[in-house]
């Protein structure tokens, strides 16, 4: 089978999967309480992103972790937004979603795609994510409960630059 018809069989499965499921929700009484899903609205994004996960294991192309991981991160953005109400986080929580590619390429990585990512470039999008974010979240007070601490956060990241360019590349 090639790629392309393992690309169509998978997503035709994941399709009859999902039809099934919403049949059987409407048509079969009580068939929703069996399988109870109280969940609220983000967590279908982060399903999406899982969707995109299995998705590529199924049709063998393990490049669809990056986008998988990133429509399931910002998922968890937003039931973290939704759950505590702190819709205004999200103008330091964007910095997250360069993390969340790095992420993506570290499974990508870890499921066979090594000629196209590194573990190097995978760490530093992580670690420039994190950055930003502690840089963004600082400036837009997210750290009130480290009280006047926060910038330590600040100096750890400067330190981490400053050693990482001293440090000479192999």
């Amino acid at each position: 089978m090639n790629k392309n018809q393992r690309t169509t069989l998978g997503i035709g499965i994941l399709l009859v999967l999902v039809g099934v499921y919403f049949v059987l929700v409407n048509v079969v009484p009580g068939f929703k309480d069996l399988i109870h899903l109280n969940y609220a609205w983000p967590v279908t994004v982060m399903l999406v992103g899982a969707g995109l996960l299995v998705l590529g294991l199924i049709i063998g192309t393990p490049d669809l972790a990056v986008p998988a991981c990133i429509v399931a991160g910002i998922g968890g953005i937003l039931y973290y937004q939704n759950m505590t109400g702190n819709w205004g986080s999200w103008a330091y929580m964007w910095a997250l979603i360069p993390g969340f590619s790095g992420i993506g390429m570290v499974l990508a990585w870890l499921l066979g795609a090594r000629t196209r990512y590194s573990l190097k470039s995978s760490f530093d999008t992580i670690g420039t994510s994190l950055i930003l974010f502690i840089v963004f979240g600082a400036f837009f007070g997210a750290f009130n409960a480290l009280g006047v601490y926060w910038p330590l956060l600040l100096v750890a990241a400067g330190v981490l630059i400053a050693v990482r360019a001293l440090i000479k590349p192999r």
